[in-house]
């Protein structure tokens, strides 16, 4: 890793009191979380249908039992603990330099470091409610069930995770959105940027610079002020926060 380039972004942040940051699976894959593109990623394990197939709104209404089989294994991870990029976050938003947390995962580690202002794209699959009466069940209850979990009242619970073929919450999307457009500085970490619509968001910055940290090439990166194609634990590892 260039150390210029490690000295440029230290010089953005320290310059800037409304960063954004936008990520994705990469920001997690260090606390042992999977992500779903990569060689070893959820996508391309073999299952008797294709993980997008099984997390689909359709699926989930059709086979909730073969739904929650894959979910309680691949999607409840337990024992995960933030790592260096997570608490990093957290600690430039409690020095009152960090906007705002955008993200399209749903694994809760951005609050588990002490994050506050967070906008979870994807939902979080530590929230789960029933779709009759709309109490609210923990994950603990969902990963100690068996088959298809029922509230009380009879009801299917449902992880608030948002799955293919539903649509995002407007208020989270609005959220994010008026974060972005207020934010000086934009740091994209860990994330394809394939993902519509949760990408498309990145294009409602109206500030100069965006730094883009990610393993390989994404659409965004011939925009970018400052590109990494590492991982973004060495990258935040470098910086004196």
């Amino acid at each position: 890793m260039e150390k210029e380039k490690i000295e440029k972004l230290q010089k953005l942040i320290d310059n800037s009191n409304k960063i954004v940051f936008f990520g994705g699976a990469g920001v997690s894959t260090e606390s042992g979380i999977p992500d779903f593109r990569s060689v070893d990623g959820l996508y391309n394990m073999k299952y008797k249908y294709p993980p997008e197939q099984i997390i689909s709104h359709s699926f989930f209404i059709a086979r909730p039992d073969e739904f929650y089989d894959f979910y309680r294994d691949k999607l409840l991870i337990e024992g995960v603990k933030p790592n260096t990029v997570h608490k990093a976050l957290a600690k430039l938003e409690e020095k009152g330099k960090l906007l705002a947390v955008v993200t399209q995962n749903i694994d809760g580690l951005h609050q588990a470091a002490g994050s506050k202002n967070v906008f979870e794209l994807h939902g979080s699959v530590l929230r789960n409610y029933c779709q009759r009466c709309h109490k609210f069940y923990d994950d603990k209850f969902i990963k100690n069930s068996t088959g298809v979990p029922r509230c009380s009242c009879g009801g299917i619970i449902k992880p608030d995770v948002v799955l293919y073929e539903e649509g995002l919450d407007n208020a989270i999307i609005e959220g994010a959105l008026n974060a972005i457009e207020e934010a000086d500085l934009l740091i994209i970490g860990g994330t394809s940027l394939v993902v519509q619509p949760a990408a498309s968001l990145i294009y409602y910055y109206r500030g100069k610079d965006i730094v883009l940290i990610n393993k390989s090439e994404t659409p965004a990166d011939s925009k970018a002020t400052l590109v990494f194609h590492d991982g973004l634990g060495s990258v935040f590892s470098a910086l004196k926060i």
